[in-house]
């Protein structure tokens, strides 16, 4: 036990000091490429010899944000902007910016005009991903951010550098999946923000060191005796399910998470990049087996619902909370299927919401705390 806590604590450690580890790196010589959520394409970064680093705003008020942002503008964005404003990524070479939403199109704009010294790298991913010319359109749009990162970092990243990185990229999605699994069997040493540190450090780190990290966690997990929880199992939706106040009402309640749909957790190592004829053309044909995602239209409307009961019903889960990030115009869309899809499958559901400009949960304290006592 003492070994699962000691690694738990240098998840926590990392995930609450993002900073910490940028100035490690750039004091090591190296280049930190700062990826906005979600599907950048992070192994371009690595095979271009730098660090990519998830950026994913945090609890603050904005006031510098506001004179490029609306207040109607999602709270991570406008986060980010205040973050990027106010010098918290000043040691960053860059920032790539996948244009996914309606918001980050304006994001791009204001980013150039509010964070002037940090280059913005974006690209667009086609929401038309039936259309016979989606994937050489993405494959352009891919090979403008490779052609910036080698500007940046001097380096030329080549088919088989790309190759190498993704076949790593494929390593840490499947280390994830496996922690997730195991951490379902130790429900009593893997609490609720237990499991989402270890998401976010991962974003932090290098990919190679955190399939280390958490491989070594996993196995130690597997060491320990499977515990059976007796309490209420609920699994995540949404963009993210911060401030770590709202994860810690869970544990309070003496409620379990046993699986996620989060875009800053498990939604990004759902979806391995594909083989292919090339590394550029990998990166393209991930973003279209990407399944039940906002932010990845899908002619199926009930897609996401479906695969949110099946996940729930398979963690033995009989709820689904929807972390709804104010003014998340791609989440608000897909809530009313489903919760439909959610109710046909004779789930549960209920949502809180996530406004990363205030630390006032105690709305969701209560939700949790009616679920709990049902």
């Amino acid at each position: 036990m003492a070994d699962v806590k000691s690694l738990l604590a240098q998840f926590e450690e990392i995930s609450k000091n993002p900073q910490k580890l940028v100035k490690e790196y750039v004091e090591a010589g190296e280049k930190v490429i700062a990826c906005f959520p979600i599907y950048t394409p992070q192994p371009l970064v690595t095979a271009a010899g730098m660090v990519p680093m998830g950026i994913w705003g945090g609890q603050c008020n904005p006031q510098l944000a506001g004179k490029y942002s609306p207040i109607f503008t999602c709270s991570l964005l406008r986060s980010c902007l205040e973050f990027g404003m106010t010098g918290v990524y000043k040691d960053v070479s860059a920032v790539v910016m996948p244009i996914i939403c309606d918001t980050f199109r304006g994001m791009n704009s204001a980013w150039r005009a509010g964070v002037p010294d940090i280059r913005s790298i974006t690209f667009i991913y086609p929401q038309n991903r039936k259309d016979p010319g989606a994937r050489d359109f993405l494959i352009e749009e891919l090979k403008a951010v490779r052609e910036a990162l080698e500007d940046i970092s001097g380096n030329t990243v080549t088919n088989e550098k790309l190759q190498t990185a993704i076949r790593l990229y494929n390593r840490k999605n499947a280390a994830m999946r496996a922690f997730c699994r195991t951490a379902n069997d130790h429900l009593d040493l893997v609490k609720p923000a237990d499991r989402h540190h270890v998401m976010k450090a991962v974003t932090f780190l290098k990919p190679e060191r955190a399939v280390e990290m958490v491989s070594e966690l996993t196995a130690a997990l597997n060491a320990e005796p499977v515990h059976r929880f007796a309490g209420k199992k609920v699994v995540l939706t949404g963009i993210t399910c911060e401030p770590d106040d709202i994860l810690g009402y869970f544990d309070q309640c003496g409620v379990a998470v046993v699986g996620d749909d989060l875009a800053q957790e498990s939604r990004q190592y759902r979806t391995d990049y594909p083989s292919a004829n090339s590394g550029m053309e990998s990166l393209a044909l991930h973003w279209f087996g990407v399944k039940g995602c906002s932010s990845a239209h899908d002619d199926n409307n009930t897609a996401r619902g479906d695969m949110l009961a099946a996940m729930a019903k398979e963690a033995g889960a009989d709820c689904v909370v929807l972390c709804m990030m104010r003014f998340c115009e791609i989440e608000e869309y897909d809530q009313p299927s489903v919760i439909t899809q959610l109710e046909k499958a004779g789930l549960m559901s209920f949502s809180i919401d996530i406004d990363q400009s205030t630390s006032d949960s105690g709305q969701a304290l209560t939700k949790i705390q009616a679920y709990a006592e049902n």
